[in-house]
């Protein structure tokens, strides 16, 4: 019984050591293809980049408000990963955009109202190592477009 006990341990062992080992791996793999689809995107005509390294294209220029850090904002979004895969999307959507993601708090503050920007976020600038719930595979950047509905002060 203690025999069969141990091998049951080490069989846990062993086999969480290899999950952990792949994700590992498969983060480093996101985070090369990452910044390898950023650096391709920044030749792109119309792409800007920031000194933190967010990228964007102005999709439709806006003319109301901009939004300050300690403001909330009403967005209509749409998210992918790099390679296409949609993860995310909603419609007049209110938060506080000192509660997102850094690149959503940088490049909302860039727009006015009624403007439509794409973002192209780094992994530094979104969900980094952790990603996010089972959705968003670590180290992953990210492609949104963001509608900036309204500003609310």
């Amino acid at each position: 019984m203690r025999k069969m006990l141990w091998v049951s341990s080490m069989l846990a062992v062993f086999s969480f050591s290899f999950l952990g080992a792949c994700t590992k791996e498969d983060s480093e793999l996101n985070r090369k293809a990452g910044e390898s689809f950023l650096a391709e995107n920044r030749a792109k005509e119309g792409v800007v980049v920031t000194a933190s390294g967010l990228q964007y294209q102005v999709l439709k220029e806006g003319n109301g408000q901009q939004p300050l850090t300690s403001d909330s904002v009403t967005v209509n979004y749409k998210g992918s990963l790099i390679g296409g895969k949609e993860f995310d999307k909603g419609e007049n959507i209110t938060f506080p955009l000192n509660g997102v993601i850094p690149g959503w708090t940088e490049g909302l503050q860039l727009m006015k109202e009624g403007a439509k920007y794409r973002f192209f976020i780094p992994s530094a600038l979104a969900y980094g190592e952790s990603g996010a719930a089972r959705v968003i595979p670590p180290n992953s950047a990210l492609v949104f477009d963001v509608d900036l509905v309204k500003v609310n002060r």
